[in-house]
Parts: C-alpha cells; structure tokens; sequence
C-alpha cells in the first residue's frame, strides 16, 4: 500500500492539479479523478484477482498478462510496460528537476538557462537513484518508509495552511483563504491555450499510473496473494480522497490569475473596469490579466506551479513533499521496470535480450536491466518538457490496463476450471468495461501515440505469434480455443453432410510419423487448412510412453503438419484400424479415407503379415470408407536412418535397401526424447517444388470423384501449384474425340483445373510377352498346382493355404490380370517424366485370392522413378456441379 500511495502521489499532484483545476474546474477535475479511479480501481480488482489466482512471481504486470493470456500477448506488454516505467522514472525525475531549478532561481543560482538547468539536475537525480537501486532492496525500502513520512507532514502542512487567514502578501498572490466567491468562480472550466477535456486528462492521467507498483515488486512480497488486493484497493482510496481534497481546497481558496503585486490593492468601492473574481475581494489584477509573456499574470491556479507551498503554512515542507514525492516515484519505476524487463527477458520470448536477464545476489538483482533503464531515463529526461512526457506514458499505462482488465475478462468467460481466484470482489464485465474505457482513451488522448502504440503491439504480437515460443503456462487463451473447439465440434455434428462440404478426412497409417515422411507429407499436402488428418500407430505387442507420444507431435509440429497422431494398442494391424476408423474422431471431424503405404516387401512378408495388410484394405471398403495406397519406388521407411525401433505393425519395406529420394537433415538433438524425435527431420519429394512436371490422372473408373479431387487439392499447394494435371481414360478410337470433349466439358463443369485429357484407345491390346512372363513370375510362388494337391481337395488346400492360387482361379482372372499389365506398360510410356501418377485402385473380390490381388497391386505400379498412388472413393459422389 505505502509503495503504491507513493507513486500516486508524483509530481502532478503537486506541480499540476492546481493548473488543472484552473484549465478544467473544481467540476471537472473531480470528474476526471473519479474516471481515473474507475479505470484504476476496476484495473485493481482484475489485478486482484489474477494475483490470487495462483502464486505471482516478479514481472509484475507483464508476468500476470503473459501467464493469463500467453506469451503473443503477454511479450509486447512486457516490452511496453517496462518501457513505460523507464519513462514514468524520466517525468518524476524532471518534475524534481523542475523544482530545484525554481529553488536556485529564488537565489539567483542558475547554472545554463532554465531548459538546461532542468537536463543537468534531471541526469544528476537520476544517477544517484540508480546507486540507490543499486545498493539493494533493502536500501530502497528504506528511502521509501521515509519519503511516506515527509509526504505526510507535507499533506499535514497544506492543509493547515488553508485555514491560516493570509497576508498581504498571499492576497496579492491570489490566496484569499475558503471564499464562496472563489469556489463558485473555479467550479467551471476555463481552458486556455487550445487544451480541452481530454488533453487535461492525458497530463492528470499518469497520476494514477502507481497503482501497479506493488505488483511490479511482486517476487519481493512475502505473500502477494494477500499484499496484492489490500495494498492495492486501500491505496486507491486513500489518494483518491487526497486528490479530491487538494483540488476542491485549492479551488476554493486561491483564483485563477493574479499578479502578486501588493499594490493592485483596490481603493474604494468601484469596480468599473475590474475584470475577474478578485475584484469582489478588493483586488485588481487586470493589468496582468489583460497583458501577454512577462508582463503577464505569474501567481495564481494557471500560472504558478507553486500554487500548494504558496498555501501551506510553511512553503519549504512542500517544497520538501515535492522532492518526496517525486523522488519516489521516480526510485519506484526505475526499481519496476528492470525487474519486468529482467522477467520478460528469462522467458527468451524475443531475441537479442537474453544478456538482461542475469541478476545478481540473494535477491536476484536485475543489475544489467538498470543500466538499461538508466539509459533510456536519461533519453526522456533531456526532453526537459513535464507535458509531452506525460502525454506519452498516458498511452502505454492505458494499454496495460486495457490488456488487464481483457486478460481478467477472458479468464473468466473461458469457464476455465483453472480460475479460480480466491479474490471474489470483481466481475467479468466491469473488466471488460474497463478495458473498452482504456482503450477509448487512448485513442482520446492522443490518436497519433495511440495509433503508435497499437503498431507497435502488433508488431511484436505477429513476431510471437510467427515464431511460437515453446512455453505451456496454461494460458487462458488455451482454455478459449478448447471452448471454440467443441462448440463449433457439437454445432457442425448438426448439420447434414453435403456434398459441396466433402473433405477427405484421412487416417493415415503412418506407424511412428518420423519413420514415414513421405507418407505424411503427401496426405499434409492435400489436407492441411482443408481437412482432418490422424496419423494412426498400430502398436502390437509394444508400448509407447508419454515422452515418445509428445515426441511424435513435436516432430509433426516442426514439420509444420496440421495432423492428430494417435497410438493405439492390437494385436493385428486389422484389428487395430479397424477400430480406430471406427473410434478415431470427434463427431463429423471422423476419417472417411484410409490411407496406407504400399507393401513393397509383400512377396518376403509372412503370411500372416500379408493376409492382415490385405484384409484392412477389404474392411476398408466394406466400411464405405475411401481407400488411398501410396507407393514410393525405394519405400517408405525411413528407421535406418536413425536407427529406430522398428513398429512389428509396420515392418520395413526393403530393410537393406535405403531410400536416395530422401535427403536426410539430421539436427543436433537434446537430451529428452521428444525433442530427439522432433530435431530428426529428412526431406521428401513432395516437399520440393515441382515445377511444370505432370500430374497424371489415370481414371479407370468412376468412384464418386475422389479420384480428381485429390490432384486439384495438391495444385493449391505452393510446390505443386505449376503442375500440369492430365487425365487419361479409356475409350476406342471411333469415338476418341467425342469421349475426349465429354470429358473435358464434365471437368469443365465440376470446375477442375486441367491442363490435358487423353484417351486410351490400346488398353485391351494383349501385353508385351516379358511383361506378362514378369507377372507370372510374381505369382508363380503362390500357385497351387496338381502334384501339390497329393490328395487333397482343392478347397481343404485353400484352407491351409489362404494366399495359393489354383489354376482354376488363374484362369477365371486371366483377363484382368492381363488389363492390370497392359495398363502399366501405358502408365510407363507416357509418364515416364511425371511428379506424381494417380491410378483408381482395383476393388477387391471375394472370388480374388489375396496373393493374386496383391500381384495386380504390383503389377499396376512397378517400373515407375515417381510416386503412384492407387485411390478409390467410396462411390458416393464429392464433387457436383449444383448450387444446392
């Protein structure tokens, strides 16, 4: 309480509330106390209750904004705030200079001229109260406890003196002692000069600034949860009744302008000619009134600062109360701003700043962060002008209130289970209303520094925002986007799906996301800002703890991948996507598509291994869920790169055979695991920029549209966006053209962006004898042939051997087998040079032996330096032409 009764009481009180009262009236002046004290007062309590709401370290303001709303918010704050504070400490500094100045022209002791007289013992002031802050807390404390005890005398002083009946001498200097004439006469404004309401406002305004000196401090306070709200909330009534005192005593005893000649004494009763209040109390002061610059009024409420000692009954102990007042003030800032700027600094938010974070001693003193703001002190203190300075910090005190009182407001409309302040006298609202007032005046008081100051906020708001800091203070911002999260998650679970909104939300079997890059940069291509992605890991027989979870989504996060990641424990890779299709997502945020790496190493692979990986892709479809397999010609596993334990769920492609497509950036890693995990970055194809190369769209058949909706996706990416997307289909040459043009006008239509389409009149042609001798060589161990039956029948067979394929079966699927190679002999022809080849992905059949099934995979995508991926919709359309 002391310390913030002290900083309130500053240099306004005694050097500019006198002017004030003059410019505004004893009316209005009460108005503008009573409107600074709503906004300090609600500002208090908002303060009270973000202090009792958890234990508040030192960093003051800056420590409780940046913990309620974040480090974007809470970092320009703290650069604001400890700013404000260095310039707080400039204007009491030069209010003290001001009066030593005044002190050694009464004695005829001038050094410079007046300006410069103000800079040398500004700076001079300043320098001693850096030792002091120097010397310790301890030394601070006590300088403080006795600048309280000369205030009060000084106060005492004042108001003694108002009811001292005056001499001749106070008349002619305008004091006449309480007057009805003199109050009524002051109750109204004057302003002179071209000021208004809110131009004495921004110059009375930093008289309130103090009420955060005890938060500032916070870290030295035994128990501020306590100290915070008392110290606070009693400060601001005690000051406000002394302000409101010396302005309504002032008002009513000294008037406006008087010359403080003791011969403007008024002789007789006429008063023709006499202009002002004081000619119903037999003076003239219309000489001085009436003539401009040194000839013109000197004493009096407009004129002179000295008005208050001028009053008291002896003039030297205000005199005495100004350089207390002052000094304190200034000794409180320069000791606020360095432990704020200290704080600010730790939480290496910004770059460059680190070196002011080191403290020194028991009490951790900011030492480097004084210099700092002895600096900048300095800087404002040659400005010489009490006015300007004042107007400056108006505006940055303003913003820290209003950022307050929002940071209380939006705490507390989070419904956080968090805030919980043990202090229970505010509200939400008066919060707000605070903050809408703060920001109102500023833009009042001045729009240019206003406009300044907003510019300056953003700034280094967007260079948080941009880098995201790593720091969890579970802010309420988090609690906010959790409450968006779910309403819009519970309001979009009412709408009916539509086909203009399809998305294709993907769970993507990705295992670990760090040992499958490419798989995760291909669905991030297509799906980030459009749609969910889950990246699923089907852990059999494993167990993946927390550090290695917050691990993956850290890689995920450094990769700048908008993806979920998501473990899950099975006992088969079936099992475990068969129940996370079916359990992974929140309401309508749930995967429609499947997406899987292809089995390169099918044909090495166990039998169970093969028969789980093809009965996922047939639970796919029997799910009504899309189907999307990406194939990457030297695999996609990338653990040998890092030595990774290897997920038995996701056993690696071609384990000696590395991938030369992918550029490994292996960074200098930490100690813990999750940051490892994230530092180990490799570099994939779909992540380089692609030129004008091709995008070829092979469409067999018609899925819904899947099929071309995933290519134009990809071209609203940055590295596809040049890509050239052609569309092969199949057709005869007698209606070639007319196929060709039905296709373009259907694509046309369905508004996809396509550079080419081509039609395949030779798909039916028989394939090349090596190819087809290629294509039984890949079957040939999955044959069941006759001597191998011995006996038994052909479906007992089948049963012990689920991937053999009889002869019979051979034959029945012989003709499209025979498709399967053709089209991969066209596929090589014309793609030979594309980025990316899309193919519709064969359907399984029940009658299609998984091995042979898995053959026709391999036959479709074999030969080719690109990735191919094998898609399928779930033939519900997700594209249309309609409005509606």
């Amino acid at each position: 309480m002391v310390r913030c009764m002290l900083n309130i009481w500053g240099v306004i009180l005694f050097l500019r509330l006198s002017w004030i009262t003059s410019e505004a009236g004893i009316l209005l002046t009460c108005v503008i106390i009573l409107l600074s004290v709503v906004i300090t007062s609600v500002t208090a309590l908002s303060v009270s209750a973000i202090a009792t709401n958890g234990r508040v370290n030192s960093g003051g303001a800056y420590f409780m904004i940046s913990r309620t709303l974040g480090p974007e918010m809470g970092g320009p704050i703290g650069v604001v705030f400890s700013f404000a504070n260095a310039l707080a400490c400039a204007l009491n500094t030069v209010g003290f200079a001001e009066v030593i100045r005044d002190l050694l022209q009464e004695f005829g002791l001038g050094m410079v001229d007046a300006e410069n007289d103000v800079r040398i013992i500004g700076v001079i002031t300043v320098s001693f109260l850096l030792l002091i802050s120097l010397a310790g807390m301890e030394w601070e404390a006590k300088a403080q406890i006795l600048f309280f005890v000369i205030l009060l005398i000084s106060f005492a002083n004042y108001f003694v003196g108002t009811l001292i009946p005056p001499d001749e001498e106070k008349r002619s200097k305008g004091i006449f002692g309480y007057r009805g004439e003199i109050f009524s006469d002051n109750l109204m404004s004057k302003f002179t000069n071209g000021n208004d309401f809110f131009a004495v406002f921004a110059i009375f305004f930093p008289s309130a600034i103090g009420i955060l000196s005890g938060v500032n401090i916070s870290g030295d306070l035994k128990d501020p949860a306590k100290a915070i709200p008392k110290g606070t909330l009693g400060a601001i009534f005690l000051t406000t009744l002394s302000y409101l005192g010396v302005c309504i005593t002032i008002g009513s005893v000294v008037v406006r302008e008087a010359s403080g000649n003791v011969t403007d004494v008024l002789l007789g009763n006429s008063t023709d000619g006499c202009k002002g209040v004081a000619c119903q109390l037999g003076w003239n002061f219309t000489d001085c009134m009436d003539a401009v610059g040194a000839d013109g009024c000197q004493y009096g409420l407009a004129h002179s600062p000295k008005v208050l000692g001028q009053v008291s009954g002896f003039n030297y102990l205000i005199t005495a109360g100004v350089f207390a007042a002052s000094l304190s003030s200034a000794l409180g800032f320069l000791v606020s701003a360095p432990k704020v700027f200290q704080c600010l600094c730790k939480d290496n938010i910004y770059p460059y700043i680190g070196f002011f974070a080191k403290g020194y001693g028991k009490n951790d003193e900011p030492l480097r962060a004084y210099l700092l703001c002895y600096v900048i002190a300095i800087a404002f203190i040659l400005i010489a002008e009490l006015n300007i300075i004042a107007a400056l910090i108006s505006n940055f005190f303003l913003c820290s209130y209003a950022l307050i009182n929002f940071s209380c407001f939006h705490a507390s409309i989070t419904n956080s289970p968090g805030w919980r302040p043990s202090f229970h006298y505010y509200s939400k609202w008066t919060a707000l209303v605070g903050a809408m007032i703060s920001v109102g005046l500023m833009f009042a008081f001045s729009w240019r520094v206003a406009v300044a100051t907003v510019c300056i906020i953003l700034f280094l708001f967007a260079y948080v925002a941009y880098n995201k800091p790593q720091v969890n203070w579970g802010t309420s911002l988090q609690a906010g986007r959790y409450n968006i999260a779910l309403s819009y998650s519970v309001a979009l679970s009412r709408v009916e799906d539509h086909v203009k909104n399809f998305r294709p939300q993907c769970l993507v079997l990705t295992g670990p996301p760090n040992q499958r890059p490419a798989l995760v940069d291909f669905v991030g291509a297509f799906t980030k800002h459009i749609s969910l992605m889950i990246c699923g890991d089907v852990l059999m027989g494993q167990s993946r703890v927390a550090t290695e979870t917050d691990g993956m989504v850290k890689w995920l996060n450094k990769r700048k991948v908008r993806s979920f990641y998501t473990p899950f424990d099975s006992d088969s890779l079936r099992g475990g996507t068969r129940q996370l299709m079916q359990a992974a997502g929140l309401g309508k945020l749930k995967p429609n598509t499947l997406v899987l790496g292809f089995k390169t190493g099918w044909r090495e692979a166990s039998e169970e291994s093969l028969v789980d990986y093809v009965n996922t892709i047939y639970d796919t479809f029997d799910a009504n869920h899309c189907v999307i397999l990406l194939r990457m010609m030297d695999g996609l596993d990338v653990s040998d790169h890092f030595g990774y334990e290897v997920n038995q769920c996701f056993v690696p492609d071609n384990p000696d055979q590395s991938d030369p497509s992918i550029t490994t950036t292996q960074e200098a890693t930490g100690d813990a695991t999750g940051e490892r995990m994230s530092s180990q970055q490799v570099r994939t194809a779909f992540q380089n920029n692609q030129g004008k190369k091709t995008i070829d769209v092979y469409w067999i058949s018609d899925d819904g549209g899947l099929t071309l909706l995933v290519p134009y996706l990809l071209t609203r990416r940055k590295n596809w966006g040049q890509s050239q997307v052609r569309v092969f289909i199949l057709g005869d040459e007698q209606s070639m053209e007319e196929g060709r043009q039905e296709m373009i006008s259907l694509l046309k239509r369905f508004r996809l962006d396509f550079h080419d389409v081509i039609v395949m009149t030779d798909s039916e042609r028989t394939p090349q004898p090596k190819n087809l001798k290629r294509f039984e060589d890949i079957v040939a161990p999955y044959r069941l042939n006759e001597e191998q039956q011995d006996g038994a029948s052909e479906s007992e067979l089948k049963t012990l051997c689920p991937l053999k394929i009889s002869d019979k079966e051979m034959e029945a699927l012989r003709t499209k087998s025979n498709t399967k190679v053709r089209l991969n002999e066209i596929i090589r022809r014309n793609s030979e040079h594309a980025a990316l080849v899309l193919v519709s992905l064969p359907v399984p059949q029940t009658d299609c032996p998984m091995s042979l099934y898995m053959a026709w995979l391999e036959a479709l995508t074999s030969g080719l330096h690109c990735p191919v991926v094998l898609i399928r919709g779930n033939q519900q359309n997700v594209l249309t032409f309609y409005c509606q």
